[in-house]
């Protein structure tokens, strides 16, 4: 049974992709800070056997903890780097964004993933298995008040590329899953209806062609993916 080691498994994007994989028959082994909240998200999972391992991305006991998890099911064949901050709400102008606010957004959204992968990789190289980091548009289009989750994106997407260079026994794929309804879009737009975008679910059975498939190294819009039939979130 191939096994997914997902950050930000409790809700959104997390959740769809660690619903999706496992009913294609994946154990899964989850993160999220709020313990309660990953276990109830976990309980409902098809299958199993999956893993919680409650902590925050950034702490490097709990990175230790999630690559020791991935091993006591034989070892992780691929890697969900969704875990991320937008780091304020609402969003500053870049020229305001407060610096300590700044360094939080790159420790959770590049420094947290690149570690992550650096601990995963033994275990990926040994199984030919991949990582999937979750980017966004705001990572090459320049969007107002976007500069530091664009910014951090846009490095996210540089150090997998990186890492497909230097991993050849690794499929490195950094992957927009575009707008979608979740908390953290909400986020950036208080107040406002968000209601016209697709719920995460949509996404994934495009994400599971990075998964499943075939396709290089490299960075990936889910819409010019075809989705995998079949798949559900």
């Amino acid at each position: 049974m191939p096994v997914a080691v997902i950050t930000g498994a409790s809700q959104g994007l997390g959740l769809a992709l660690a619903h999706g994989l496992a009913g294609a028959g994946w154990s899964v082994v989850a993160d999220a800070r709020d313990a309660d909240r990953l276990q109830s998200a976990v309980a409902g999972l098809p299958g199993g056997p999956h893993l919680t391992v409650a902590g925050d991305v950034t702490d490097s006991w709990h990175r230790g903890a999630l690559a020791a998890s991935a091993a006591d099911l034989g070892g992780a064949d691929l890697l969900v780097n969704n875990a991320s901050t937008l780091g304020a709400s609402p969003l500053p102008r870049l020229a305001d964004l407060d610096p300590s606010t700044y360094a939080r957004i790159l420790e959770v959204n590049v420094v947290a993933p690149v570690a992550l992968a650096g601990l995963l990789l033994p275990q990926l190289r040994g199984r030919r298995g991949r990582i999937l980091s979750i980017t966004s548009d705001a990572s090459v289009e320049a969007y107002e008040t976007w500069g530091g989750y664009g910014s951090a994106k846009a490095a996210l997407d540089h150090a997998m590329r990186v890492l497909a260079a230097e991993e050849p026994l690794v499929r490195v794929y950094a992957a927009d899953p575009g707008d979608l309804r979740t908390a953290m879009h909400q986020a950036a737009f208080p107040g406002e209806d968000i209601s016209d975008r697709p719920e995460p679910v949509s996404a994934v059975p495009h994400l599971m062609a990075l998964v499943e498939g075939e396709l290089p190294s490299g960075r990936y819009r889910a819409a010019d993916l075809a989705p995998v039939t079949g798949v559900r979130g």
